[in-house]
């Protein structure tokens, strides 16, 4: 009704001003009174033509100029309706989807059809967004799900276990305090890395510059008493590599990835290979090891959570809690970065982390060290 009567009254206003500009430029110069013609009067001449005045003019002009007015605004009403019904149809249909969304419904699709204008835009922005959100809470119901029953299970270990020692007063304390000790530790370590997961997974934490290959150093170092035990050889190689993030965030995505290639590689004797370097104003990470032979249809499924790659060759001892992968891919994309797996055609996994060295466009709206 706003965009009707706007119409309407800038139609209105546009044929007043141009009534206006005909009085204004025409019937003011007009002389009233009687016009006579006196310049060929000779004897027996007929009479000269009237000649009209301004009030003639003005009498002939005023009523068709006001039923002008009257068609004119009848137009612009019954035009600036249908017009703005026209251009507000497709703004109400994205008003009833996000309604719909707001409710819970994130599978409709508006689906605008039509010529390529704004509208159009903000329905295909409105539509990938509600794919995403619908994409998102799908993965976070699963993801729960999947915690959920991965936390069950060491629970319910721990209470048959104590129920064993409630019921047997004479077994092997020492046994069963142990195998509790294992089902606690386990329990501990997946509630951790949840906790982490969803850390990473807000962005949440100060970010500043990092230098890869001493993270690298630090992850080696620590795991190397693993890679021993298996008989892997740890190799740390390349130049000094700055990215811009949070330390421990970034710690813990290369111990993520060192412990994951020393746990699937080879039974023995295999080798593990880490290399930062500078490419095209990144930092980049290479984690590559042996193993066996890898099939391309599991590659997706090794960075979602619980995913343990069940046909990759592990340990039970650590055989971790299926976040390993997941966790880097968290910190990965927190830190605006890209991860990408790679099969070696001798078996084996490269995996390859690009990460920016300076502030993104997400992140440019803050200072530095303020990135909380």
């Amino acid at each position: 009704m706003k965009l009707t009567i706007s119409y309407a009254g800038f139609l209105f206003l546009a044929g007043a001003l141009l009534l206006a500009v005909v009085w204004v430029y025409l019937l003011r110069y007009v002389p009233d009174g009687a016009l006579v013609n006196d310049w060929d009067r000779h004897p027996g001449a007929p009479p000269p033509p009237h000649i009209p005045n301004r009030t003639d003019l003005q009498r002939a002009f005023v009523p068709r100029a006001v039923m002008a007015m009257a068609v004119l605004l009848l137009f612009g009403l019954v035009g600036g309706w249908i017009l703005a019904g026209r251009m507000l149809g497709p703004l109400a249909r994205i008003t009833d989807a996000a309604r719909m969304a707001a409710n819970g419904s994130l599978t409709h699709q508006i689906r605008l059809e039509g010529p390529n204008d704004e509208f159009r835009e903000l329905a295909d922005v409105f539509d990938a967004m509600l794919r995403q959100l619908n994409a998102h809470v799908a993965e976070q119901q699963r993801f729960a799900a999947n915690a959920s029953h991965e936390l069950r299970t060491p629970l319910a270990i721990s209470r048959t276990l104590l129920d064993v020692a409630r019921n047997d007063p004479g077994r092997d304390q020492g046994e069963l305090i142990e195998r509790l000790h294992t089902v606690n530790t386990r329990a501990i370590d997946l509630t951790e890395a949840l906790l982490l997961l969803s850390r990473s997974n807000r962005g949440t934490f100060t970010r500043e510059l990092v230098d890869l290959s001493l993270v690298a150093e630090e992850a080696t170092e620590t795991l190397l008493p693993l890679a021993e035990k298996r008989q892997i050889t740890l190799k740390v190689t390349g130049e000094p590599t700055h990215a811009l993030g949070s330390p421990a965030l970034l710690l813990r995505m290369v111990t993520n990835l060192v412990q994951n290639a020393i746990v699937h590689n080879l039974p023995t004797g295999g080798t593990v290979t880490v290399h930062t370097q500078t490419r095209n104003g990144a930092g980049v990470l290479h984690v590559e090891n042996t193993g066996h032979r890898l099939p391309l249809e599991l590659l997706p499924t090794l960075t979602e959570p619980f995913q343990r790659g069940t046909q990759r060759t592990h340990t039970g001892e650590h055989a971790g809690v299926g976040l390993g992968l997941a966790i880097v891919h968290s910190i990965v994309q927190a830190h605006h970065g890209t991860l990408h797996l790679a099969p070696r055609p001798d078996g084996g996994l490269l995996t390859t982390v690009h990460l920016p060295q300076r502030p993104t466009e997400a992140t440019s709206r803050r200072p530095l060290h303020d990135l909380q």
